[in-house]
């Protein structure tokens, strides 16, 4: 058996940084329109060009405001309080403006999606579970009354 280790081929690597500049776009673009996630773009973006380009992967996750939430959720699988408040404020003005403007018979249909991709969104942790947390922080509310 061959030990070496194959590397992708030119026209892979260029097609693993197009998705991944793509992917980086369609995030960008979903700060301001609410049905595209954000984070989730993001991290795509990430695994694209971790395949394409160390440079561009390094580039990414070094970004101030991009590798924070690329590496919360590499690690731990977190979505920032911050960008499930701000998500969450735009797509309820999303929301409102969809009943203002569409006919009243399918107006639900922005609010529902919506309401899906924000159940997704607060059902992920802010922050990662620390495993050296203090004894008895796990244990609930009801331990720490009793």
């Amino acid at each position: 058996m061959d030990s070496t280790i194959r590397h992708p081929s030119r026209w892979a690597r260029r097609g693993w940084v197009a998705a991944g500049m793509v992917c980086l776009i369609l995030g960008t673009i979903g700060i301001v329109v609410p049905l595209l996630p954000t984070v989730d773009f993001y991290v795509a973006a990430a695994f694209c060009l971790a395949r394409g380009s160390q440079r561009w992967e390094h580039w990414l996750m070094s970004h101030p405001r991009i590798g924070p939430m690329v590496h919360q959720w590499r690690a731990n699988r977190c979505v920032p309080l911050k960008a499930k408040c701000l998500a969450t404020l735009s797509m309820s003005a999303s929301c409102a403006w969809a009943a203002y403007a569409l006919p009243s018979h399918t107006a639900w249909i922005p609010t529902a999606c919506c309401a899906l991709v924000a159940a997704y969104l607060w059902s992920r942790p802010s922050r990662p579970a620390h495993a050296g947390a203090p004894a008895g922080a796990t244990e609930g509310r009801h331990a720490r009354l009793a």
